[in-house]
């Protein structure tokens, strides 16, 4: 048995990251929302190769958050897919709408628009597409299917960082892409997230938003100032991105080439490798354009938890991405209500996948889940 516990996700930062924030503390001095925020919003924008509006705030979820409490009003309904993270539920219901459960595309796990529409109402006014494990399905009926019943779309990009959709990276076009830069996404700020949109409407109310709501604060908080006398006209939350954060940011933009490389050389791998093995189903992704955050796979023929089970006994960390909204006690428990998502949640299991994931240690990985299967 190998005796290193080879984890499922990792944040992967050292002595360059560590070298930015000394340089911040010990030379710059202020580590609240300034001067770094700035440029990695700019950074960004050159990143995506975009005129876009970029606003870092401190969580993936802030920036959903933000971004339906700009576009929404209390009790309007959201379609979004019920296999995702809570953070999309809650961010739409902490905004006072409404999250309506959908089904997913079992190719895909991305929102099924056939079943979508059938849960449309008078109230329906946003769909959050979820771009799970980086692959974002057929984004353009997505977009067409909102333009068809005028409604707003917030991608929930958060895993998707770096993919390429059509010949552009994702959050370079559309309504409204939110990122995540936590821990373990494609690039970290340690915490994080950013909202992108051509909506200049938007755009200003996350910027003021995110700082209690004082209303053009921004600007003087990049030049090391602040507002002592103020205007503020709606309600604001502390939700901006520190320097901190941002240092730590700007430096993994930098080695995401890096990063993307290894991540795209892992998948690649894994679809080579387990193609064949018995009772697994993976995903057909192009993992050229896809950067993938996570790995999952499915197992069929009921082995999911008996496989999870003999990684863990192995030393190998797994995980389950993720468990359907519509099952918790505060979004309806209701059981039997998405049928395609409860049986592919019975099916899912995310296997190691991080740029500190060396070949020796996929290398084993590989050999325990075919282990598992050929001694059944």
């Amino acid at each position: 048995m190998n005796n290193k516990i080879i984890r499922v996700s990792k944040s992967v930062v050292g002595n360059e990251e560590a070298q930015a924030l000394k340089h911040l503390i010990l030379e710059d001095g202020y580590l609240g929302m300034g001067r770094e925020v700035e440029l990695f919003e700019k950074e960004l924008q050159m990143f995506l190769h975009t005129e876009r509006s970029v606003i870092c705030v401190n969580s993936g979820t802030a920036a959903l958050h933000l971004a339906l409490i700009a576009l929404l009003k209390p009790d309007q309904e959201v379609l979004v897919q019920s296999l995702t993270y809570i953070a999309c539920f809650q961010a739409i219901s902490g905004a006072g709408a409404i999250p309506i459960p959908c089904e997913v595309n079992p190719d895909t796990l991305t929102i099924d628009l056939k079943d979508a529409k059938k849960r449309l109402t008078k109230k329906t006014k946003a769909i959050m597409p979820v771009h799970y494990a980086s692959r974002v399905g057929d984004l353009n009926a997505i977009y067409d299917f909102a333009n068809q019943h005028n409604l707003r779309v917030i991608e929930d990009a958060a895993h998707a960082f770096g993919t390429i959709y059509d010949s552009k990276l994702i959050g370079a076009f559309g309504d409204i892409s939110c990122f995540s830069f936590d821990g373990i996404k494609n690039i970290t700020s340690g915490e994080g997230g950013a909202i992108i949109t051509n909506d200049k409407g938007v755009a200003q109310f996350a910027k003021d938003a995110r700082l209690l709501g004082v209303q053009k604060d921004t600007q003087k908080r990049y030049a090391g100032q602040r507002s002592w006398e103020f205007e503020v006209k709606h309600q604001g939350y502390r939700y901006h991105m520190s320097n901190l954060f941002a240092a730590i940011g700007r430096v993994q933009l930098k080695r995401f080439p890096e990063f993307k490389k290894i991540r795209q050389r892992l998948a690649k791998r894994y679809q080579e490798t387990l193609k064949d093995t018995p009772s697994i189903e993976l995903f057909n992704d192009d993992y050229d354009r896809v950067v993938p955050h996570i790995f999952p796979i499915k197992v069929i023929n009921g082995d999911r938890d008996s496989l999870r089970e003999y990684l863990i006994e192995n030393n190998i960390e797994t995980g389950i991405h993720y468990y359907p909204n519509h099952l918790l006690e505060y979004y309806g428990a209701s059981r039997g209500q998405l049928p395609i998502t409860e049986k592919i949640y019975s099916q899912l299991i995310t296997l190691p996948l991080h740029p500190d994931l060396t070949d020796n240690d996929q290398n084993y990985v590989i050999e325990k889940v075919k282990e598992f299967f050929n001694n059944k």
